[in-house]
């Protein structure tokens, strides 16, 4: 039976990775914000990932074969008119040091363990490449992208020097009936519900060009598991390689629920904080490594995610 630490269980990923190694009959430790989350017949005490000397006891107890690090703080810094020093500390802390604990108590206690980083398109930044790959630039031009790329370069560097099994998935849009309210995805889908069961008259967007390389969260925990269990340690871009507007996403799910939506559907731009950069990702080295493929596409993303939306609302 394999073992297996998940940092960030309780997020969009880490609950849907939980779920995924356990029906492959994993002993899980799942970790998130000082909560502890076990597999049966697992038992260990809530810890801190900023404090060394917590991750480095759970290491050398559990030896696990496999480490997920999802954590994250989790926004993307881009929502966000003023970025400050306050930020800076808490993305590098979670984004950064947690995974560096990590890291090198597995460098100490367990060197044949496997981790594997969550890392995110913002690491590209303003990138001019319109369709981005293992090969693009890092530019990160906001506090979360630029902690993210921070992460990713100690994954190679401890692959590098110490011959560590550690790999970093460059993450694109990836949605689920556990979005978090804030996302679009998970806004668009609520609202035109709400309008469907008439609780509310219209949808209001900020901005319907933005352009959006979007997957379905199970098939990328899958390409995470699979990144992980490859032959050789290799950092991949996590994405389908296609783009749809914002727009794409309105009209497939207003007429998957038999609505008009331009009846419903206001743009305005004053609700924008963030700029737009058109990230696409280039998913071909993930596909010829890994033999993983999307198994639902756009359309049936969108009216999977309204299904389980109707379900858990009735």
């Amino acid at each position: 039976m394999k073992r297996a630490i998940i940092v960030g269980s309780h997020g969009q990923d880490g609950r849907l990775l939980y779920d995924f190694l356990l029906k492959r009959k994993y002993s899980i430790v799942g970790i998130d914000k000082n909560q502890i989350q076990c597999s049966p017949g697992i038992s260990f005490k809530k810890l801190d990932i900023l404090k060394i000397k917590e991750v480095a006891n759970l290491i050398k107890k559990f030896q696990p074969e496999e480490i997920y690090y999802l954590a994250a703080f989790h926004h993307s810094s881009e929502d966000l008119p003023n970025e400050n020093i306050d930020l800076m500390r808490q993305s590098y802390a979670i984004n950064v040091t947690g995974a560096l604990n990590f890291l090198e108590s597995t460098r100490i206690f367990c060197p044949k363990a496997r981790l594997f980083y969550a890392a995110s398109s913002h690491i590209f930044g303003e990138t001019k490449e319109k369709i981005q790959d293992e090969n693009t630039p890092i530019n990160p031009n906001c506090i979360y992208g630029i902690t993210k790329a921070a992460g990713m370069a100690l994954c190679k560097f401890y692959r590098s020097r110490y011959g560590i099994f550690s790999v970093a998935g460059i993450l694109y849009n990836h949605e689920s009936i556990l979005r978090a309210e804030h996302f679009v995805s998970k806004k668009i889908i609520q609202e035109a519900i709400g309008i469907k069961k008439g609780h509310q008259k219209q949808l209001i967007l900020g901005n319907l060009g933005a352009v959006i390389d979007w997957g379905y969260a199970p098939d990328y925990v899958r390409a995470i598991h699979l990144i992980l269990n490859s032959k050789t340690p290799n950092d991949f871009i996590i994405a389908t390689g296609k783009p749809h507007t914002v727009l794409d996403f309105v009209k497939t799910a207003f007429e998957y629920l038999d609505l008009n939506w331009k009846l419903y559907v206001k743009e305005d731009c004053h609700i924008v904080c963030k700029q737009n950069f058109f990230r696409i990702g280039n998913p071909r080295n993930l596909i010829k490594n890994t033999g993983w493929k999307p198994k639902v596409n756009f359309k049936e993303m969108i009216e999977l995610l309204i299904d389980e939306e109707l379900k858990r609302t009735e």
